[in-house]
């Protein structure tokens, strides 16, 4: 049986060890391609309120949200924002 799908949950509400990694990943990013902290939370904000965020995945462009959200660069695949 699958577990079921958690709807607009993020990483670190499902599992935090098992995507320690991921955190780790974001931690690293050079400071300049880093969005600011409060951008970032804006950010989440929107994708947790969004349709597409299954299991702290974007079920448009299939990236780990946290991800995308941290990178300056970045932009959502249906511009929330």
């Amino acid at each position: 049986m699958n577990p079921p799908i958690c709807r607009r949950c993020l990483l670190n509400e499902l599992d935090g060890e098992y995507f320690k990694s991921i955190y780790q990943y974001i931690e690293n990013l050079a400071p300049e391609s880093k969005a600011r902290p409060e951008e970032y939370t804006r950010r989440l904000a929107l994708c947790r309120e969004c349709g597409s965020l299954q299991n702290g995945m974007c079920a448009q462009c299939g990236c780990f949200a946290e991800v995308r959200a941290a990178k300056i660069a970045q932009k959502c695949p249906i511009n929330l924002w």
